[in-house]
């Protein structure tokens, strides 16, 4: 008795193709557009779309393309060329686009936090290092240590834990890669509570917050702790959010989709109000996020509540930032 097999490519290669296609005919006879949603086959996903056709059509409005009758033309949306929309409805849809840009928010402030400008400083070029000749990276390096000279580079690694998330570590379910994030946050908050950082009447800015799940084990941790605010810093939409999950009433989530470099945090609603005290937490603060984010903590809120002007503080020499920002630092713990 012969077998037949359709092999597929893997996962990131190839191309999309409407069930209707040999090739997709062959890929519906292994499986079935779930009922009522759209008949076109993924091959790039290995299934079929999940969008929801409009009544007596097959495909849904993204791949209505595949429709035989269908004589409109979709051109990608000049905000965002991943999604399409009808060439006779774009005016329509422009107003309307997620990716369209939206009104500033009052805590936007142009590059409030983007660090020092100086006019005659040549502007950056970037080059790999791997383009560098042996006497350029030793010129390098010879900067690089004169620019440390006097830094504490001894930096005394402590992976801690926290037991609000002793019940998802040893959730025998858990992936390689779910319980390297839960030891990494169990840590953040092992190291939190060490900073006596985990209290009440305070508000916890969690920047580059993504999904938010560092806040929601935050959250978790002070289950019985009252007057708690949680504000999410996140540039992009961000899908499958935990915060809108939280059972408890006594805490306040709110997000702020803002980039960290324009975001002033005395000029948001709850902080100027109520003046509470904050910590900063982040997981996924990369690269100059790390100095966006300690300059957006130092800078703009600390200054206020010490009485400072509501404006963005003056520009400070390098020096002068050196020495005062360390002391701030420890105030705002």
């Amino acid at each position: 008795m012969r077998s037949a097999a359709i092999l597929l490519p893997p996962a990131g290669r190839g191309r999309n193709m409407a069930a209707r296609g040999p090739a997709g005919a062959a890929m519906a006879a292994m499986a079935e557009p779930q009922p009522g949603r759209c008949a076109y086959f993924v091959l790039r996903k290995r299934r079929f779309c999940r969008m929801i056709p409009a009544p007596g059509r097959r495909f849904c409005g993204e791949h209505s393309h595949e429709e035989e009758q269908n004589d409109r033309k979709r051109i990608p949306c000049p905000l965002d060329p991943k999604h399409t929309v009808y060439e006779d409805q774009l005016q329509k849809h422009l107003k309307k686009c997620n990716s369209r840009e939206k009104p500033r928010p009052v805590y936007f402030v142009q590059d409030i936090n983007a660090g020092l400008k100086d006019v005659a400083e040549i502007p950056e070029k970037q080059v790999p290092l791997s383009s560098l000749s042996i006497e350029e990276l030793q010129d390098l390096i010879i900067k690089l240590k004169k620019a440390s000279n006097g830094l504490e580079l001894h930096l005394k690694e402590q992976i801690l834990s926290h037991q609000a998330l002793q019940e998802a570590l040893n959730d025998p379910k858990n992936g390689e890669s779910a319980f390297k994030h839960l030891k990494q946050q169990a840590s953040i908050l092992g190291n939190m509570e060490k900073l006596h950082l985990l209290g009440p009447r305070r508000c916890f800015v969690e920047f580059g917050a993504g999904r938010g799940k560092l806040s929601h084990w935050v959250d978790v941790a002070l289950q019985n702790v009252e007057s708690v605010q949680f504000l999410l810093v996140e540039r992009a939409t961000t899908r499958f959010k935990v915060d809108g999950k939280h059972k408890r009433r006594d805490s306040i989530f709110e997000r702020l989709q803002v980039d960290i470099q324009h975001l002033c945090l005395n000029k948001v609603p709850i902080l100027e109000k109520k003046k509470l005290p904050v910590v900063g937490i982040g997981k996924h603060l990369c690269g100059a996020a790390t100095d966006l984010a300690l300059r957006c903590l130092v800078e703009s809120y600390t200054t206020c509540c010490d009485g400072g002007d509501e404006e963005p503080a003056p520009k400070r020499s390098r020096a002068a930032q050196t020495e005062v920002a360390p002391q701030r630092s420890a105030e705002n713990e």
